[in-house]
């Protein structure tokens, strides 16, 4: 009889921890699966850089980090001047804004006129200066973007 009663016992604790170690990884692997649907549903808001390159205006629009800016073609943002280094700067989206960072570049990187000498943050309608080359940043905001090339328009005429 007390065989049988240690028996039962014995299942039923066994029972109890399997359906214990069910639930703890059903609670896991839903969390998870929340957490992947948060991190895949954040993106980065669109950043629009207008350049004067040769006399000729371009626009290039990015949603993807990091943007390496540089003379390198293999750059998100290739610029073809003598004063820009092949990895010049680099716009990388965290703590939900755009950051801007100098990579040792032997001409500098200037934001609004200041000398970038650590990662700073980015905003619509900041102005950029790779070497000899401006740059208009416009970040869009409820998926539209403010045209940047007033900006540069009026920094490139004076």
């Amino acid at each position: 009889m007390i065989a049988n009663l240690l028996l039962f016992m014995r299942i039923a604790i066994s029972a109890a921890l399997y359906a214990f170690m069910g639930w703890a990884f059903w609670v896991l692997w839903r969390d998870l699966r929340a957490q992947a649907r948060l991190v895949t549903a954040h993106q980065a808001p669109r950043i629009s850089l207008h350049l004067v390159v040769d006399g000729g205006e371009e626009t290039r629009h990015f949603v993807h980090t990091p943007i390496f800016i540089g003379r390198d073609p293999a750059s998100e943002c290739p610029i073809n001047d003598p004063t820009v280094s092949t990895r010049h700067a680099r716009l990388s989206y965290h703590h939900n804004q755009w950051w801007l960072e100098d990579l040792g570049s032997t001409n500098g990187t200037l934001l609004n006129g200041q000398p970038v000498t650590e990662a700073v943050v980015l905003t619509s309608s900041d102005l950029l200066r790779c070497g000899q080359v401006d740059l208009a940043v416009s970040i869009a905001s409820d998926d539209t973007s403010q045209p940047a090339s007033p900006a540069l328009k009026a920094k490139t005429n004076l």
